[in-house]
């Protein structure tokens, strides 16, 4: 590791002193040196991760002794996984396991913190600390995306606000992201406790309940519903409005024809389970309703929940059947 990178740390930790607040002044508040081409900081508390912590790192380069990578989670201070901490398997080469630019999930074996090396290997890992470290690491960083924002819109180094409240809601709430969560709708619970500029505040306050209020998920079941008798698409309409009937606040229901006998029923809901659960209630009156009209109903795919993509798919596949359907006028002649 560089002295370069050891005296830059020495500065680090001199600027994360907390500056006590005056009598009359709330903190943090704004500065007037604010920069925010030089506004980083790390995520957590601890200038370096611990023994057995799973990090998210970027590799910078590669060589014959290892990979050398940047802590994410640690304002991107340097790491080395070393050759042997690469894999268990005997290798041609590095660059077939490692490459340069790409994120990897790795465990960290040895810290020197007078020093500032950091040996990490990435051979220890288990599936299971993959999906632990993503889920941390995504929490991490909303969290310190939203400070961030607050940062630069108030002119407050992004250090003070971790040191006036962040780091110390990851110690009362588990995690900074919980703790925002119920910001969303009783921020006074949680920031009454501090003592913050209402400006910064207030923009915090926007920003988490414009970032972290909960989008609806969206439902989706695929129906083919027939009726032969004599009522027919009759029927198929009274049982469809029976389906749709199924309404209820938050979770309205709603059912498209894409082509026949081809229906999808559609709706949307801060709650998956409550969401799935309401269609299909509705898709049982569907059936109970067309098959005491002498019809049938054949379920193609289950409700579940759906992304934009498939919300495009859908769409693209409607718009052809739609064109397919369209008469083309002929020459009278």
């Amino acid at each position: 590791m560089s002295e370069d990178l050891i005296e830059e740390s020495k500065e680090v930790e001199e600027e994360e002193v907390p500056v006590k607040p005056t009598p009359h002044a709330s903190m943090p508040c704004p500065d007037a040196t604010f920069e925010s081409s030089s506004n980083s900081c790390r995520m957590y508390e601890h200038k370096y991760p611990s023994v057995d912590d799973i990090v998210l790192v970027h590799v910078k380069s590669v060589n014959e002794m290892g990979a050398y990578v940047s802590l994410l989670e640690y304002d991107n201070i340097e790491g080395m996984v070393p050759l042997p901490e690469l894999t268990r398997r005997r290798i041609r080469s590095v660059n077939k396991l490692i490459r340069v630019g790409r994120t990897e999930i790795v465990v960290v074996i040895r810290v020197d913190t007078e020093k500032g090396y950091i040996d990490l290997s990435k051979r220890r890992v288990s599936p299971e600390d993959v999906q632990k470290c993503e889920t941390k690491y995504n929490k991490a960083k909303t969290v310190h995306s939203i400070l961030r924002h607050v940062s630069e819109t108030c002119k407050v180094p992004l250090i003070k606000l971790y040191t006036a409240f962040g780091w110390d809601l990851y110690k009362k709430f588990g995690h900074a992201f919980d703790a925002f969560k119920i910001m969303v709708t009783q921020p006074n619970k949680v920031l009454d406790q501090y003592d913050i500029n209402p400006v910064v505040k207030s923009t915090l306050i926007k920003i988490i309940a414009r970032r972290m209020c909960p989008q609806p998920v969206k439902i989706r079941a695929d129906l083919e519903v027939t009726c032969f008798s004599y009522e027919g698409i009759e029927a198929i309409k009274a049982a469809l409005k029976a389906g749709e009937a199924h309404s209820v606040e938050g979770v309205p229901i709603r059912i498209k024809l894409v082509a026949p006998p081809l229906f999808v029923m559609l709706a949307s809901s801060l709650d998956r389970k409550q969401g799935i659960s309401c269609l299909e209630a509705a898709i049982e009156s569907v059936k109970k309703a067309i098959k005491e009209r002498g019809g049938e109903v054949n379920v193609k795919a289950a409700p579940r929940a759906v992304t934009e993509e498939d919300n495009r798919a859908l769409a693209i596949l409607m718009e052809t059947f739609e064109k397919q359907n369209t008469e083309i006028s002929g020459d009278d002649d």
